[in-house]
């Protein structure tokens, strides 16, 4: 199935469900990426990106690689155990301070850090080729701001704007 981003945002009524069904679908595809990717290449999408962190920043803290990928602590601890497990990556104590870990990938990781086709980065550097470098700066700051603003948000505590039904002893949907 072909996904098809026609600018029908412009048109549509609602901006804000239509850029979210834009991020949906995105997330969707990154998801199926994901899931292609670790029956192809026995990592996933996720797992791949930490071990090209780590190549770019040997001795990175688990905590920067979290940042970076805007990954929760303890999801990117599970990501790094299996890494680990895989013989990927490698932990070690910092010198100074022993409660903290720097990583550094081992050479068995080498065949997942170049660039490949048919991966998301490659289906993204193709489109970010095509597009002109103000779209780029527009559609980033966007991102960044959108981002920030999840970031910012706690779901918990989100306050429901919208109204309920008044309780009128009648059954929803019958008169």
């Amino acid at each position: 199935m072909e996904a098809r981003y026609d600018g029908a945002m412009a048109s549509s009524p609602d901006p804000v469900l239509e850029l979210l069904r834009l991020l949906w679908g995105i997330e969707h595809g990154l998801q199926r990426a994901s899931k292609r990717m670790s029956a192809d290449l026995g990592i996933t999408g996720p797992q791949r990106l930490v071990l090209r962190i780590v190549s770019r920043s040997p001795g990175i803290s688990a905590g920067d690689v979290a940042h970076l990928v805007q990954l929760d602590p303890s999801t990117l601890t599970g990501i790094l155990q299996r890494l680990v497990r895989k013989g990927l990556l490698r932990r070690e104590r910092h010198p100074e301070d022993s409660r903290r870990v720097r990583l550094r990938t081992q050479p068995k990781a080498r065949p997942f850090l170049r660039p490949s086709a048919g991966l998301v980065e490659s289906a993204v550097a193709g489109v970010l080729a095509d597009a002109r470098p103000a779209e780029l700066r527009h559609a980033r700051a966007v991102l960044y701001r959108i981002a920030a603003a999840l970031e910012g948000s706690n779901p918990a505590s989100t306050r429901v704007t919208a109204r309920r039904p008044r309780a009128t002893g009648h059954a929803v949907g019958r008169h």
